[in-house]
C-alpha cells in the first residue's frame, strides 16, 4: 500500500509537470524603478520613481510630474499615444501623448454624474474603463463627453485588479475573474482560486497567485503553471511569447514556450 501511495504520488508530480509551461532566460538588465509599468517591442521602458511618471528611450528619458495630485496609483501604456495616469487621492486620470505631454485630464469629483473611481484601465478611442465604487459597476467613460458608453451588473465581491485591451476587460475580483466585451457584456466567468494580479497577452492571461505565476489560455478555464527560476516577482508582464519579469531591480525577460 506504501508503494503503491508513492508510486500515485510520483505520477500526479509528472503530469503537473509535463503541464507546466517551460520558459527560457533571454536576458537581464539593470533597472532602477519603484515600479515598472511596461516595456515594449523597441525596448523602450515606463517606470515610476518617486511618485514621478518616466518614459526611457534609449538614453533619452523624459518625465511627467504632478505632485499636486497626490500618489500617482497606477499608469497604463497600452496605448502610448494616449497613456492614462491615476490619482486616485484627488479622483483624477490624465492623458498623456508619446512625449508626455497633457491632453487631457478628468476630475470625477466635478463631472455631473460623481464617480468614485478605484481602478482604470485603457478602453478604445477615447475611453477607458473605470471602477465606480459607488454603484459597484464596472463603466466604459468616454473622458471626452463625461459619460459612461457602457456599464456592468453590480459586482458582488471585493476588486483586486483591472485590465484591458481595445476589445476586452479583465475584472478580477477576490471571487471571480470576470471578462466583459466592449459592450460590457459579461462574456466568461471563472472562480478565482487565490490570484492577486493579472496581466493581459492579446486575449491571454497570466496570473499572479503568491510569487507564482500562472497562463490562463483564452480558450481555456484552468489555469497552467509557469516553470520559473526562484525569485521575487515586483511586477511582471507580456508581450507575444515573452515574460517580462522586474525583480530586485533587475528586468528579467523569459521566453515562454507555448504549444
Amino acid at each position: 500500500m506504501k508503494h503503491g501511495t508513492i508510486i500515485l504520488f510520483l505520477f500526479t508530480l509528472s503530469m503537473f509537470s509535463q503541464e507546466a509551461i517551460e520558459t527560457t532566460l533571454i536576458k537581464k538588465t539593470p533597472l532602477h524603478a519603484e515600479t515598472l509599468v511596461s516595456v515594449n517591442n523597441f525596448g523602450t521602458a515606463f517606470y515610476i520613481n518617486n511618485n514621478v511618471f518616466y518614459k526611457k528611450q534609449n538614453d533619452i528619458i523624459l518625465n511627467y510630474n504632478n505632485l499636486q495630485l497626490g500618489y500617482l496609483v497606477s499608469a497604463n501604456t497600452f496605448n502610448p499615444l494616449k497613456i492614462n495616469l491615476f490619482y486616485k487621492d484627488f479622483n483624477t486620470i490624465i492623458i498623456l501623448d508619446n512625449r508626455l505631454a497633457e491632453i487631457f485630464r478628468t476630475d470625477f469629483n466635478t463631472i455631473k454624474n460623481y464617480k468614485n473611481v478605484s481602478y482604470i484601465s485603457t478602453g478604445n478611442d477615447n475611453t477607458v474603463w473605470i471602477f465606480n465604487q459607488n454603484n459597484q459597476k464596472l463603466e466604459l467613460f468616454d473622458y471626452k463627453l463625461n459619460s459612461s458608453r457602457a456599464q456592468t451588473q453590480p459586482i458582488q465581491s471585493d476588486v483586486l485588479d483591472l485590465k484591458s485591451n481595445y476589445n476586452y476587460c479583465w475584472l478580477l475580483t477576490k471571487n471571480h475573474l470576470y471578462t466583459y466585451n466592449y459592450f460590457g457584456s459579461l462574456i466568461k466567468k471563472i472562480d478565482n482560486d487565490g490570484y492577486t494580479t493579472i496581466a493581459v497577452n492579446n486575449e491571454n492571461l497570466v496570473l499572479k497567485k503568491d510569487n507564482t505565476l500562472f497562463y490562463l489560455n483564452k480558450n481555456d478555464e484552468q489555469p497552467i503553471p509557469i516553470s520559473l527560476p526562484n525569485l521575487i516577482i515586483n511586477q511582471f508582464f507580456v508581450i507575444n511569447e515573452t515574460l517580462y519579469i522586474y525583480s530586485q531591480k533587475t528586468l528579467q525577460e523569459f521566453h515562454l514556450k507555448i504549444n
